[in-house]
């Protein structure tokens, strides 16, 4: 015991003696300038005795208080400005007392009462010097080596301020900053640490050469897609490598660190769309209530079950057909996947029966339907599973759910169902407007949510693209004109899970999904990132595709009443009485489909 003791007084001799004797010199320093400047520079009239008293009975208060507002108890980082904060505290508590020795015994013998109030604004400031002057040295020490790659960050916010921060002070890190790269003519002249703003993007390709970069780190934290391809072609032209932050929300929880940048992936080219989300309307319906997501093991479903988990719902209930994904989804939430638990539950939403029995014994409040079939070519083929699937599936976990009293029922939509030609997009559309009409029969919170492509769902383009450029392609493209709007699986489960807390009965709500992407774009930006030559081959457009999505249908509104990227439409409500498989297999016109699967 004796030894620790010992062992943490030396560390902390060693670390804090110097500030102590530093912070002595400035109170020995202010007290002599301060009775220079009391006797207008008349030496003579300072008597060196009591002087010596008063340095030497400060500089003891100092050693005091400096320990009782912990300036040397290892709680405040030197330089910073929590350690300013003890430190003026610090420094008027050593006035007031020092003056009360001062006025008491030297005040008479040569020490006027005005010394210890002037020499106290010289000592705090002499103490904030040194104090500047060790942490630039100790950063100094910390800058990264003439090995780091030159870098320049885009964009001076608190972002990029703290990126700057971070990368300046990891001696191991393989990134030195050298400047910044800002829009915002107010920053022009802002410099970080040494670090200055250098220009805009536009001005790129000069500051490259002048600075010798040869990478560029993007530093905002809602970049979406435009200005990420913006960024990436202003990089190629300068010869750069353009690399982006981790997501803000990894950092925060610690899963990522700041300098762990990576290149810019063709998920951040197409498909960063950031949601802010409402987090006090998404608490108040689901903390504390029992969940059921349909569809929980597929890419959509089990990234919502993660999504719903953080909001503390009473019971999250993952409800699938396919026991194999419902256990990878229990393994990414609960950390074993024995699916022998009551939040996994094995049933079909084509199985009425058991649908029924299943929302009547759990009782959920609020539900997620992502169950459903999405294929496009393959639906066209087998229009009847679409009909089993997307509306009668639909309809059953709807019914289910009236059942059980569900007070809000959030339905997974797609785009194509706006204004739909496939078959996909027809089914989809039909289980919206049943929900529309359920919304409509119990006056609750029954809702649709409708978005586009999403990218690295199972079967998605991206995947597929990955796997025939690895195979040596080549590279399958319908059409040269083809457009998609993209999201990532994490963007599209924040909508949907929003959805829940704004959406109001019988809606549909639209992400503003930015500007469509051109599919031989993608095509060609991935071929290029694989350093391979691949063939790209059109194979036209088939039965049921559009050239180009829509997101909203004709006359159905884009009102956005409480979130400036989510749209608010109408559709049309139908009764299940009125549902005719054989007249809605008629009117998709699968005739030329056929046709062109038999040549």
């Amino acid at each position: 015991m004796p030894q620790t003791v010992g062992a943490r007084g030396a560390h902390f001799a060693r670390r804090y003696g110097l500030l102590f004797l530093l912070d002595s010199l400035a109170w020995a320093t202010a007290i002599l300038a301060a009775l220079v400047l009391r006797f207008d520079f008349n030496l003579s009239r300072i008597h060196p005795v009591w002087t010596l008293a008063v340095i030497g009975v400060t500089i003891l208060l100092q050693m005091f208080g400096g320990w009782a507002f912990w300036v040397y108890r290892n709680r405040y980082e030197v330089g910073s400005f929590d350690e300013v904060r003890a430190l003026v505290l610090d420094v008027i508590a050593v006035m007031v007392v020092a003056w009360i020795f001062a006025y008491l015994v030297g005040y008479g013998n040569g020490i006027p009462r005005s010394t210890l109030i002037i020499a106290a604004p010289i000592a705090f400031s002499l103490m904030g010097v040194a104090r500047y002057l060790l942490r630039l040295s100790r950063e100094r020490q910390l800058k990264p080596g003439a090995e780091a790659e030159r870098t320049l960050l885009y964009g001076a916010g608190y972002l990029g301020v703290q990126t700057a921060k971070r990368l300046l002070t990891d001696a191991k890190g393989s990134a030195l900053p050298v400047g910044f790269i800002d829009d915002d003519p107010a920053k022009r002249y802002q410099e970080v640490r040494g670090v200055r703003v250098l220009g805009s993007l536009d001005d790129l390709p000069a500051i490259a050469r002048s600075t010798r970069a040869t990478r560029l780190i993007v530093c905002i934290g809602d970049a979406d897609t435009a200005l990420m391809r913006r960024v990436d072609g202003a990089a190629d032209r300068s010869g750069m490598t353009a690399m982006v932050l981790p997501p803000l929300e990894q950092i925060l929880q610690n899963a990522s660190a700041i300098s762990n940048v990576r290149e810019l992936s063709i998920e951040d080219l197409i498909g960063r769309h950031p949601v802010r989300l409402e987090t006090e309307s998404i608490a108040e319906y689901l903390q504390d209530k029992r969940v059921l997501v349909t569809g929980a093991g597929g890419s959509i479903g089990s990234e919502l079950c993660r999504q719903l988990a953080r909001f503390a719902p009473r019971e999250l209930i993952m409800l699938d057909r396919d026991e194999t994904a419902l256990q990878e989804s229990q393994l990414s939430i609960s950390g074993h996947g024995l699916l022998d638990t009551n939040d996994v539950v094995l049933a079909d939403i084509r199985d009425r029966a058991t649908l029924l029995q299943i929302f009547t014994e759990r009782g959920p409040e609020v539900v997620f339907h992502a169950a459903a079939l999405k294929h496009l070519p393959m639906l066209e083929q087998y229009p009847d599973e679409a009909w089993k699937t997307n509306v009668l599936g639909t309809l059953g976990v709807l019914r289910a759910a009236e059942a059980a009293g569900v007070s809000t029922f959030v339905n997974i939509s797609t785009d194509k169902a706006a204004n739909p030609t496939s078959v996909l997009g027809h089914s989809k559309r039909v289980a919206e407007k049943l929900t529309a009409w359920m919304a409509e029969r119990t006056g609750r919170r029954y809702l649709s949510v409708r978005f586009g492509n999403v990218i690295g769902s199972r079967g998605s383009m991206l995947p597929t693209f990955r796997k025939l450029i690895d195979a040596g392609g080549p590279l399958t493209v319908t059409h040269p004109e083809v457009t998609r709007y993209f999201m990532t699986i994490p963007e599209a489960c924040q909508l949907v899970v929003q959805a829940g807390g704004i959406g109001r009965p019988g809606e549909v709500l639209i992400l503003d999904m930015g500007e469509p992407v051109r599919i031989l774009d993608v095509a060609k930006r991935m071929i290029a990132q694989s350093g391979r030559d691949i063939e790209i081959v059109y194979t036209g457009l088939r039965h049921g595709e559009k050239l180009h999505e829509e997101l909203v249908g004709h006359g159905e509104g884009d009102d956005r009443p409480f979130h400036p990227k989510i749209s608010h439409a109408r559709v049309d409500t139908i009764s299940p009485d009125v549902l005719d498989h054989e007249g809605w297999v008629a009117r998709l016109d699968l005739t030329e489909a056929a046709e062109e699967r038999v040549r």
